[in-house]
C-alpha cells in the first residue's frame, strides 16, 4: 500500500533512522550521501533531504558543510526535545532553574550512590568548564550536570536532563551568561564532584540544590524584560 503524501517525509525519517541502527552507525559516523540514500529509499532526493531535516531538528543527525550528513548525538535519545523553544525572558530562564531544581538533587544524590564510571570520569573532564568564559551561544561538549546525571547509571534520566538542556538551550546560555562567578561557579561543581566520587548522598544532594538556589537568586535580581514586555 502506497504510503500517504502527508506522511511521507515521517516514514522516511523512521526508515533512515532503521538504517543507522541496522548498520551500528553511531554518533559522528558518516551516512551515505543523499543521492544513494534516496535511491535506496525510492525517494527523489529533495524528499530524502526533507526527511533529513526533519532528524537534524532533533539532532539526529547533523550536516557539515562541504562534508556530508553524520549521526548525531540525538539518535540514542528516547525524549525528543521540541526544536522550537519559547521566547528568552525572565520567567522562562527562571521556569528552567526551577525544573532543574526539581531535578538534580535527587539525581546528584543518585550519582552519589552508584559512581558510574563513564558519568564520574566524564564529571572530572567537565568540572573545569565552569572557568571558562561563555562565548556567545557555544555549549560545552560535555555539560556538568549531564554528566552528573549519567553518574547515576539511569540512562533514562541522563536524557531527560540532556533533552531539557537541548530543548532550553538558549535558557542554559542566558543563565551562564548571568552567573558569572567564574570561581564560585567551579568551586561549587568541584565540591558536588568530590560528593560523588565520596559517595557522600547527602552532601551531593544539598550542594547541588544551594547550588542552584543560588542560580535562581542571580536570575530573579536580572534585568531580563519579564513575560510580554
Amino acid at each position: 500500500m502506497p504510503r500517504a503524501e502527508r506522511t511521507l517525509s515521517e516514514q522516511l525519517s523512521d526508515d533512515i533512522v532503521e538504517i543507522i541502527r541496522a548498520e551500528r552507525l553511531g554518533p559522528g559516523d558518516a551516512l551515505a550521501p543523499s543521492r544513494d540514500l534516496a535511491r535506496r529509499l525510492d525517494v527523489t532526493t529533495p524528499t530524502l533531504r526533507e526527511a533529513l531535516r526533519r532528524l537534524e531538528a532533533t539532532d539526529v543527525v547533523q550536516f557539515r558543510h562541504g562534508s556530508g550528513t553524520y549521526v548525531g548525538p540525538g539518535i540514542h535519545r528516547r525524549l525528543l526535545a521540541n526544536p522550537h523553544g519559547p521566547r528568552i525572558d525572565r520567567e522562562t530562564v527562571l521556569e528552567l532553574v526551577e525544573a532543574r531544581l526539581v531535578l538534580e538533587p535527587a539525581i546528584a544524590a543518585a550519582a552519589a550512590r552508584t559512581r558510574a564510571e563513564e558519568g564520574v570520569r566524564q564529571l572530572e573532564a567537565a568540572v573545569t568548564n565552569a572557568l571558562q568564559p561563555p562565548v556567545r551561544d557555544v555549549r560545552p561538549a560535555v555539560h556538568f550536570h549531564v554528566a552528573l546525571a549519567t553518574a547515576s547509571g539511569n540512562a533514562l534520566l541522563r536524557e531527560t536532563l540532556e533533552a531539557l538542556m537541548h530543548v532550553r538551550a538558549l535558557d542554559q546560555i542566558e543563565i551562564r551568561h548571568r552567573y558569572d562567578d567564574r570561581e564560585r561557579d567551579h568551586a561549587e561543581h568541584v565540591q558536588i564532584l568530590d560528593a560523588v566520587r565520596s559517595g557522600n548522598e547527602e552532601a551531593a544532594e544539598r550542594i547541588t540544590r544551594e547550588h542552584l538556589m543560588a542560580i535562581r537568586d542571580v536570575i530573579a535580581a536580572t534585568d531580563l524584560p519579564r513575560s510580554g514586555e
